[in-house]
């Protein structure tokens, strides 16, 4: 995988990777920064294309998926960012709901939905609050509500707990386990060893261009 440099030149960021995550498991994804970590999760929701090769994420394809299958794939997915991503002109009820409306959900069934995942992640009672006004926490377990409200069947988590304080840190984490042990397919990118080491599980790293199997205690 590689993209275009400014000379016209390409910058590599890596090649030859080839990896299959089972529906129900749960996969770490460590690197170094620039490694690809974010590219390849990039990858998995289709926001961009292969050199070479092809991405399948149930039964999508990369190399045959059409534009307006796209959103389809995403809403089989669920995405959490490090930088929470929310709205910050809309309250906390509103930015889950905001992705349920943009599939043309709308009346009773959106309120039901939303107020389930927030007693799910645990905010009910901050329904009403805006992005600004909630701890780091608590704006990354509206970012966790929002990426499950379709009932994804694979949570693609980037890097969930990384602006978070270890204490903060294992709480997501154990909220993310939770989801897990439910039954979601959970695929997290992270650079923090000791979530790593403390909760283990299947550790997937990218070194040198490539993609390696590790024991997280080795970490």
């Amino acid at each position: 995988m590689s993209f275009p440099l400014p000379d016209g030149g390409r910058r590599s960021v890596f090649d030859d990777v080839s990896v299959s995550v089972n529906q129900g498991e749960m996969v770490y994804l460590i690197g170094q920064t620039g490694s690809g970590k974010s590219t390849l999760l990039r990858l998995l929701y289709m926001d961009v294309e292969p050199d070479e090769g092809s991405v399948r994420v149930g039964d999508y394809r990369s190399s045959s998926i059409s534009d307006r299958d796209v959103p389809y794939l995403r809403r089989s997915l669920g995405v959490v960012f490090q930088d929470f991503q929310l709205l910050t002109d809309r309250n906390v009820y509103e930015n889950v709901a905001f992705s349920l409306y943009v599939t043309g959900k709308s009346g009773s069934a959106v309120k039901q939905r939303v107020m389930k995942v927030l007693a799910r992640v645990g905010l009910s009672h901050k329904q009403r609050r805006y992005p600004h006004e909630l701890s780091g926490g608590e704006q990354q377990r509206v970012a966790i509500a929002r990426a499950i409200i379709n009932d994804p069947w694979i949570l693609l988590a980037d890097e969930p707990t990384g602006n978070l304080d270890p204490a903060v840190a294992d709480e997501i984490q154990q909220l993310l386990l939770s989801l897990h042990k439910q039954g979601m397919t959970l695929f997290m990118a992270t650079h923090d060893y000791r979530i790593v080491k403390k909760y283990p599980a299947r550790t997937l790293a990218l070194m040198k261009g490539g993609l390696v199997e590790v024991d997280p205690q080795s970490l």
